[in-house]
Parts: structure tokens; C-alpha cells; sequence
């Protein structure tokens, strides 16, 4: 590191330890690598640049002033190419410790999952039948007009045929507005009773207020087999309701029509907020309606192949959403289809 003699020597020399400089600095990622090169360029007994300082005692005259210069602009280099570099260190460094992760913190819990009301509904009622002895069937959403209507004993001018009532869709199909023909297809399946099904989904309707949706669940149950009787299907609906709800729960019955049953019922049961004994709910008079009922019309099981002189059913659907707003007291269906976490939190919890 001895000074040249020329000016020129000394430009080139100083240059090329300038150029070394520049390349350490820029290797630099970390504050440690840092403190190592400004020690090995600035340190007060073995700096770099001291020791180019030093060698001023061996020069004279206009060789001495040169040298000095041009020691005194590379020492101004350094100095601040590595105020820059600290300040672009600490900035890595304050970036990266507020990604780092805090070994001493207690963890996070990971977000635990929660059934939605109707599926829980679902799940119980397919439950309480499976046990008793039903299968579950299913069939496609998007039906046609026979399946649908047709086959169900439904008038060609029944209102539900209307626009205002059901989903109409290109080809003559429609969005189904009840699981039943679920219950139509089965029949039509099998070679013969007995029949025991229950038949959960999804079903379609043009209509939306705070107790309706246009897309809503049910479940229907059909039983076809010889000796069937409306007694059978009183019995059934009061296992059933009784297990879903309350082992204290009433059933009352009366009378209604329904285009695929005779005799058909609307079912009542006890109203689950106050047992029965009155309250805003039930509009003070201890019943709740639930469900529709009745035996299976003759004509419907002769259009399906089954003899009505041999044969006799009955079937009944119920709203899994009603249910599962009585279940769980949701005021408003609209609030099971806004996908709000709180309300399957709140189930959960």
C-alpha cells in the first residue's frame, strides 16, 4: 500500500482500494457484516484508510500534498457510502423483525368449523328415520311437469303450475317445488311396496318475505305397504316430533287437502318456547303448525303401478329451515342463507 511517486500512481492506487471498498460494501447484508467492513476501512489502528494516512511521513513536497488529497477523498468515500449502507441495514433489519415470528407468544388457534343449522336438522331427523327403519332417497332438482305436477294428482290449472309460484326453465323443465317427486320416481322403481323412504333436499319456490326464501330444504317421508292406516301415520308423526323436539311434545291433526293425499291434515304440535301454554310465538294458543300430512291418494299409487286395492300409503313434509328456526330461535329465514359465521358460531356454541 506504499504511495506511488506521481500523481497518476496515486490516482490509480487509490482507485482500485476505492473499487475494493465498493464491492465489500455491496456484499453487506446485515449490520454485523457492516460493523466488519467499516472496522476494516475506518478502524483507528488498522484501518485501511488510516494506514494510507500514515504513509504521509514518507513523502515530501508535492508527493506528500497529492497523496494526502486524495487519502482525505477516499476516507470522505467511505464514510459516506457506509452512513447510506447503515441506514439501508436498519431498514432490512426493522422489516424483517416485524415479519419474524414470536416463539414466547401462545399460538393462534386455528378457526374451528361449525355445522349449519339445517344441516344439523338434516342429520338428526335422517337419524331418528334410519333408526326406525326408512332409506333415504334422492332425486334431481331441475324436474319436468309430470314428475313434478302430473303424477301427484295436480290439476292442470292449479295454481302452483303458475309462473307466480314456480320456476319455470327452457324445455318445458322447472325447478322442483317439493321433494315429492322423489317419492313419485321411487314408486315408480320399485317392482313393488313395501316402500319406506324419507327424502331431504333442496326445493324452489318464487317466494321471499322474512319466513320464505326462494330456495329452501324439506324432507317428506312415504311409506306404501299392505294394511297402511291413518292410525300408522298419527303414530309416526308422534315418535317422530317427540324425538326431535320433547318426549312431552302433543300432536294434533286437522283436516286440510293436499292434491296427493286423502285424506290429507295440517299437523299441529305444542308449541316448543312455552309447552303449550300460549305465548306470542304460537300467538297464545299453545299449537305451532309443522307439517302436512295424509294418506297417499288412491289415484296417485294406480299412476305409479301400485294397486290401490292392496295397497295403501301415507306421507308427510315438514320445512328443515322452519325447523331449524324453531330449533334454534332464528327470527328471520333470510339469516341461514347470509353466510354470517356468528350465527353457526353461536349454534355451535
Amino acid at each position: 500500500m506504499a504511495a506511488g511517486g506521481g500523481g497518476e500512481g496515486v490516482a490509480a492506487s487509490l482507485s482500485e482500494e476505492r473499487a475494493l471498498f465498493d464491492r465489500e460494501l455491496e456484499a453487506v447484508g446485515s449490520r454485523a457484516q457492516w460493523e466488519e467492513v467499516r472496522l476494516r476501512w475506518l478502524g483507528k489502528k488498522r484501518g485501511r484508510v488510516r494506514q494510507h494516512l500514515q504513509t504521509l511521513r514518507d513523502l515530501e513536497g508535492e508527493g506528500r500534498k497529492v497523496w494526502g488529497r486524495e487519502v482525505n477523498e477516499l476516507k470522505r468515500h467511505v464514510e459516506a457510502a457506509l452512513a447510506r449502507r447503515e441506514a439501508a441495514v436498519k431498514a432490512l433489519e426493522a422489516s424483517a423483525s416485524s415479519l419474524a415470528v414470536d416463539v414466547t407468544l401462545p399460538g393462534r388457534r386455528p378457526a374451528v368449523g361449525a355445522l349449519h343449522p339445517v344441516s344439523i336438522v338434516t342429520q338428526e331427523i335422517v337419524e331418528i328415520f334410519t333408526a326406525m327403519g326408512y332409506s333415504v332417497a334422492e332425486g334431481p332438482e331441475i324436474e319436468d311437469d309430470y314428475h313434478n305436477f302430473g303424477a301427484l294428482n295436480f290439476p292442470p290449472d292449479h295454481p302452483a303450475r303458475d309462473t307466480q309460484d314456480t320456476f319455470f326453465i327452457a324445455g318445458g323443465r322447472l325447478l322442483r317445488t317439493h321433494t315429492s317427486p322423489v317419492q313419485i320416481r321411487t314408486m315408480l322403481e320399485r317392482e313393488a311396496p313395501p316402500i319406506r323412504i324419507i327424502c331431504p333436499g333442496r326445493v324452489y319456490r318464487n317466494d321471499n318475505d322474512l319466513r320464505h326464501s326462494p330456495m329452501f330444504h324439506q324432507v317428506e317421508c312415504l311409506v306404501v305397504d299392505k294394511g297402511v292406516t291413518l292410525g300408522h301415520l298419527k303414530g309416526t308423526l308422534e315418535a317422530f316430533v317427540r324425538k326431535l323436539f320433547r318426549p312431552d311434545t302433543g300432536v294434533r291433526l286437522r283436516p286440510s287437502f293436499f292434491p296427493f293425499t286423502e285424506p290429507s291434515a295440517e299437523v299441529d304440535i305444542t308449541c316448543p318456547f312455552c309447552s303449550g301454554g300460549g305465548c306470542r310465538t304460537c300467538s297464545e294458543t299453545g299449537w305451532m303448525e309443522i307439517l302436512g300430512a295424509g294418506m297417499v291418494d288412491p289415484r296417485v299409487l294406480a299412476g305409479c303401478g301400485i294397486d290401490p286395492a292392496v295397497y295403501s300409503g301415507f306421507a308427510f313434509g315438514l320445512g328443515l329451515d322452519r325447523v331449524a328456526m324453531i330449533r334454534f330461535d332464528i327470527p328471520n329465514i333470510r339469516l341461514l342463507f347470509d353466510n354470517d359465521q356468528r350465527l353457526v358460531g353461536q349454534v355451535r356454541g
